[in-house]
């Protein structure tokens, strides 16, 4: 198991984090990597990397969609709408990999999700072949 800690830059961001991901599998062999985070208020997703404004239009669909601050939102930290977010993402992953690649398609990547940031997240990396 490997843990992976992302610093994201602002509340609601999608971090990139592929990279990192791909240095936590075996050089070699093939399996799945289960990628995991025990945060309530972000997510993981796959989704484009070539493109940056996929990132901003999925944010700012979310954030149209469920406000940070919602008439009738109890909780009082004011941050409801980074639980529902992070619901909506999901907390895990499964990529698979081969002879130490990841088999993501030619325009994915791997996402953070922060919806409640700047914050330092971790995501645990679990390798089963």
């Amino acid at each position: 198991m490997t843990t992976i800690n992302i610093k994201s830059a602002s509340r609601e961001d999608l971090v990139d984090i592929t990279r990192e991901v791909a240095d936590a599998i075996p050089p070699d062999g093939d399996g799945v990597a289960v990628l995991f985070t025990q945060h309530t208020t972000c997510g993981l997703t796959i989704n484009e990397n070539a493109d940056p404004d996929v990132r901003h239009d999925i944010l700012l669909f979310l954030k149209n969609t469920i406000p940070q601050f919602y008439d009738g939102f109890r909780h009082f930290e004011h941050n409801s709408d980074a639980h529902l977010k992070a619901s909506l993402m999901g907390s895990s992953v499964i990529v698979p990999f081969e002879n130490g690649k990841l088999l993501l398609g030619t325009w994915q990547g791997v996402y953070l999700c922060e919806f409640d940031g700047p914050r330092t997240r971790s995501v645990i990396v679990k390798i089963l072949r």
